[in-house]
């Protein structure tokens, strides 16, 4: 069995993270919690997400499993992107980054809202040894909140191929079985599985 350490103490990705990786021969270990959040100082999802990962590593010894995610719209010159979680500032609610969003994108038509989630998942190892994987979801950014699950940007994004609900319209199943953060773990899952 492989064990990580997960970097991420938000509930709702560790809950994605066990789901998808709960077939695979994977143990997930809980954040400790005398482990202090890390700055996301990078300017790349990859440089985020092995930064957190390698900070796991020197806290615990032990592997470690961090993922930084990210929304990239087309018309805001793929803003917030590195920022998502942090859009409308420091100690933004997802609601508060969610209307900062619709507001910038307040008039602008269907075709203009095009947008991607990607999601970059870094593996670091206790001898130094590390690696990414990606995932990417492309879609919409809706006109308005719609659905009651998920989190985030999940309310106003609307993937490609979901008939025009939105990933908080979803089951849990379903969104992860198409989600940015489920097709990531799914490379993750074929590169632990080649090593």
């Amino acid at each position: 069995m492989t064990t990580f350490v997960l970097a991420t103490a938000n509930a709702h990705k560790a809950e994605e993270l066990r789901a998808v990786l709960g077939e695979l021969d994977v143990q997930l270990l809980a954040r400790p919690s005398g482990v202090a959040d890390v700055d996301e100082t990078e300017d790349t999802l990859e440089g985020n997400a092995l930064l957190k990962a390698r900070t796991l590593v020197n806290a615990t010894g032990l592997a470690a499993l961090a993922d930084d995610t990210g929304l990239f719209v087309d018309a805001l010159g793929g803003r917030p992107g590195v920022h998502s979680a942090r859009y409308a500032g420091e100690t933004a609610t997802d609601e508060d980054n969610v209307a900062k969003l619709l507001g910038e994108l307040n008039g602008e038509s269907s075709d203009k809202r095009t947008a991607r989630f990607r999601t970059v998942i870094a593996v670091a190892y206790p001898g130094g040894d590390s690696f990414c994987v990606e995932g990417v979801l492309e879609g919409v950014i809706a006109e308005s909140a719609r659905g009651d699950g998920g989190f985030g940007y999940d309310p106003v994004f609307i993937p490609r191929d979901s008939d025009g609900q939105t990933l908080a319209e979803l089951s849990s199943a379903q969104k992860n079985a198409i989600s940015h953060r489920g097709n990531a773990l799914r490379s993750l899952a074929a590169a632990l599985s080649a090593k």
